[in-house]
């Protein structure tokens, strides 16, 4: 924690609002981010990111210091997400006749007809939102990890930290989910082999801590 943020933080714990409001805009985009990622739709994490600020103005007259003050923050923008995933989730798979929304819009759950669009439209637009639907069929305890490990880098460690797990839990997990999404990958590679091919195959997580 740098000096700057230790001296607002204990602003902040004398009822410094302004303090606040300076220190979290270094984090806002990072939370939103972290939000969406696990979320998977604007609406809902701009909902849970305001919901993690609240929490984090809340909490920190608690914060000790024992862990990186960024650290803290998305552990607590980690479990507001787990909490909404939990309520939503209905424990049967997501039908890819559903409508999403995107950041682009609003888009059917089920693969589009990839072959008449430009490659690399395909790879980075089509591609990332067909992985998207994939992550948001996925049970809570499976998706945080695969997104907070793939899309947002946290440590074996930081995963650990943020959900209260041991690491051999997270690799577990992170494994497991993998697995989930490698077979409905290979399910539809069959269709699309030019847009998913490349990433049908895969293995276990097998990088130490």
């Amino acid at each position: 924690m740098s000096a700057k943020e230790d001296l607002l933080i204990k602003k902040i714990k004398e009822g410094d609002v302004d303090a606040f409001e300076e220190l979290i805009t270094a984090y806002q985009q990072r939370i939103y981010n972290t939000a969406y990622r696990l979320l998977g739709n604007t609406y809902d994490a701009s909902d849970m990111a305001q919901e993690a600020i609240i929490k984090i103005y809340r909490a920190l007259p608690g914060f000790r210091g024992d862990s990186s003050f960024s650290t803290w923050i998305y552990r607590i923008t980690v479990n507001v997400c787990r909490d909404e995933l939990t309520r939503k989730y209905r424990h049967v798979e997501s039908s890819l006749d559903e409508y999403i929304m995107t950041e682009s819009g609003e888009m059917q759950r089920e693969i589009a007809d990839f072959s008449q669009l430009p490659e690399d439209l395909v790879q980075n637009k089509e591609l990332g939102e067909y992985l998207q639907v994939l992550i948001d069929s996925l049970p809570p305890e499976y998706r945080m990890v695969i997104v907070m490990r793939e899309y947002l880098y946290f440590s074996y460690q930081e995963i650990a930290d943020a959900l209260a797990i041991s690491i051999g839990t997270v690799k577990s997990r992170i494994n497991r989910a993998r697995k989930i999404l490698q077979q409905k990958i290979k399910a539809d590679a069959e269709h699309y082999p030019h847009l998913l091919g490349h990433i049908a195959r895969g293995g276990d997580d097998s990088e130490s801590a």
